[in-house]
């Protein structure tokens, strides 16, 4: 039987302790998604509201197939910025008529909705996701445009995201706009390069500029309604293709384009029959300890996430540090790597190599569960070849080509990250838990090591060497360390696409698995040289 068997205790003294840690974590995180949830604030809410206008996260509810999941993507973008966190966008996957699309709308509580850096970096990794996994994009527009005191990091990247839509389009994936209303200068081109756009009477304004700066540029003199009303664009210029009475008309507008797409999945379909893991996923609260220096066994979160808590481990006796093999979720064929007990040796590193292998050949997606300090390090290791079998790992890792979706449950340290597939290996979907932490290295190491290195210089120029001073430093560098490896910071710059309930792993890897497979899934043909 491949059907795990779990020693959790939720009634250990090991696990109240741990739960009790992540709990804390949790409302910690819940109180930067309220902010994000708050927008604008009260006033602009309350000015947004007298203008008779829904919010932004109302037209998502009212747009999404009623009691359907919507997965939001990258809420805390811009936390510890000087911009509101959530980056004045929402983004996320929901189910529109049936169909997976990609929902992104402006909030226009938030300074006007106007495009700051960040926002532009939340949007153009949603496109990214659109694009790789075939999902329609909707644009829900109400923007003033580009954050003009910030427009130098606006202006040129900016560009990319005009020619996403673009790109989107020619590879057959549709794009919808619905135009709330403003859309002006550089926002005037969503609308006019998506495939539908629906516009709103009396309330969408689309311009390249508005009514000023045509009287500056040109001596011109206009009015909003003949210059970029919804009106004119429906019946003289042709960029609107549907002029809705009203906010609910508009939904109700783009929910009907969605309905005729008549859009298919290109991926395999799941299994009709999914059995529920036999554990308790509330019991994720307790497994990862509050010290990360504590293991833990992955096999306790593979047993409450996957199908019937059934896994196919692949070379259970070599590289036991680094849990690998075979399940199914919510339908969906996996393989997964797990991080057992933090180190990575060289047997790890090739028995990785060889199951991205296998994955590849039998086209099934990878799951990455991260808890890892790294490759081993030391004069044994070196010179049994960690550098080149390390380097093995990450040559399979980068050059599959099936999905992979990766979950920092614990640490994700140095090479070790790269090797489980971090953010810049292009994971399908990156998420985190609030126990997690990411870094060149941890805090005490980093710290000490600087020590060392300043205490070698001093010696080699014959100086003393100021021990207090090298304390402090040490205590200012670890907390530096401890505050920018935490999941807040990460995913405030976007390195996850959200830090997730340990609770919500099953469905949050079920909604990232069925988005993925609305494209085809396909294993690499070939892979780079090996270093053997």
């Amino acid at each position: 039987m491949s059907i795990l068997r779990t020693s959790v205790d939720p009634a250990s003294a090991g696990y109240d302790a741990a739960a009790t840690a992540m709990q804390a974590k949790l409302t910690e995180i819940e109180g930067e998604f309220a902010k994000a949830v708050a927008g604008g604030g009260a006033d602009k809410l309350a000015r947004h509201r007298k203008r008779g206008k829904l919010t932004a996260r109302e037209r998502i509810e009212l747009l999404l197939d009623e009691d359907s999941p919507f997965l939001e993507l990258c809420p805390l973008a811009a936390w510890g910025s000087e911009f509101q966190v959530g980056a004045s966008v929402i983004a996320g996957i929901g189910i529109v008529e049936g169909v997976e699309c990609m929902v992104i709308a402006s909030d226009p509580t938030v300074r006007g909705g106007t495009t700051n850096p960040w926002s532009l970096r939340k949007t153009l990794r949603c496109n990214d996701i659109a694009l790789e996994n075939r999902l329609p994009i909707i644009g829900l527009v109400e923007s003033g445009g580009a954050d003009l005191p910030t427009q130098k990091e606006v202006f040129v990247p900016g560009g990319r995201g005009f020619r996403d839509l673009t790109r989107a389009s020619a590879a057959g994936i549709p794009t919808i706009a619905l135009v709330f209303g403003n859309s002006t200068a550089g926002g005037a081109y969503i609308p006019g390069m998506s495939d539908y756009t629906v516009m709103i009477k009396d309330r969408s304004k689309v311009f390249l500029g508005g009514p000023p700066l045509v009287k500056m540029a040109t001596g011109e003199e206009s009015d909003d309604e003949s210059l970029g009303g919804a009106e004119m664009h429906a019946r003289t210029s042709g960029l609107a293709d549907y002029l809705a009475a009203d906010e609910q008309d508009a939904i109700r507008l783009g929910r009907s384009i969605v309905r005729r797409l008549n859009w298919r999945k290109a991926g395999p379909a799941p299994r009709a029959q999914i059995r529920e893991p036999r554990y308790d996923q509330e019991e994720l609260l307790g497994i990862v300890p509050g010290d990360l220096k504590i293991p833990f066994d992955p096999r306790e979160v593979i047993g409450r996430v996957v199908d019937d808590s059934d896994f196919d481990e692949f070379k259970p006796l070599y590289g036991s540090s680094l849990v690998t093999g075979w399940a199914e979720l919510h339908g969906y064929p996996v393989g997964i790597l797990a991080n057992a007990r933090g180190v990575l040796f060289s047997e790890e590193a090739q028995k990785a190599a060889q199951f991205i292998q296998l994955a590849n050949r039998s086209n099934t997606p990878l799951l990455f569960l991260h808890n890892t300090t790294g490759y081993m390090v030391g004069k044994e290791y070196e010179q049994k070849g960690i550098i080149k079998h390390g380097a093995m790992m990450i040559n399979a890792v980068s050059n599959s080509k099936v999905p992979h979706i990766s979950v920092l449950m614990g640490a994700s340290y140095g090479a070790g990250h790269y090797g489980m597939c971090g953010r810049a290996y292009d994971p399908r979907f990156v998420f985190a838990w609030p126990s997690a932490k990411s870094a060149v290295m941890g805090g005490a190491q980093l710290a000490g090591v600087i020590s060392i290195v300043g205490r070698a210089a001093n010696e080699a120029r014959g100086i003393p060497f100021d021990e207090a001073a090298d304390a402090q430093l040490r205590a200012a560098i670890e907390a530096q360390i401890e505050a920018e490896s935490l999941p807040m910071f990460m995913s405030g710059r976007l390195y996850d696409d959200g830090v997730i309930d340990p609770r919500d792993t099953r469905t949050v890897l079920g909604m990232a698995l069925s988005a993925i497979h609305n494209a085809p899934i396909e294993g690499a043909a070939g892979f780079g040289v090996f270093r053997m």
